[in-house]
């Protein structure tokens, strides 16, 4: 497993980046669970974000490609609007304790 941040560090309705081995992905907590991403788009294969930790929609209630508009789920990381609808970004393990967020990776 890899460490990826004391658990304050990730607050509730935010998103952050994380970069293990090579791996970009990111976090998002929602009602006080943390889910974990691949940070790669399905419908083009690049990343989400254009700002660093910037993941989320206006709203904060859905994960956001800053390139083309597409809209996903943060609980299961379906696309419901946009070029890649019904496809999903890849969900990566994730483990919260005292210590903080982990990566299992």
């Amino acid at each position: 497993m890899h460490f990826l941040c004391i658990s304050r560090d990730l607050a509730e309705g935010q998103s952050r980046a994380f970069s293990v081995d090579g791996i970009e992905l990111f976090g998002v907590r929602r009602q006080g669970q943390v889910y974990l991403y691949r940070n790669r788009c399905p419908h083009r294969g690049i990343p989400l974000n254009w700002a660093e930790d910037a993941f989320l929609d206006d709203s904060a209630s859905l994960i956001h490609c800053a390139h083309h508009g597409a809209l996903f789920l943060i609980e299961s990381g379906e696309c419901v609007a946009g070029p890649c609808e019904g496809e999903q970004l890849q969900a990566l393990g994730c483990h919260e304790d005292s210590q903080g967020i982990w990566f299992k990776g």
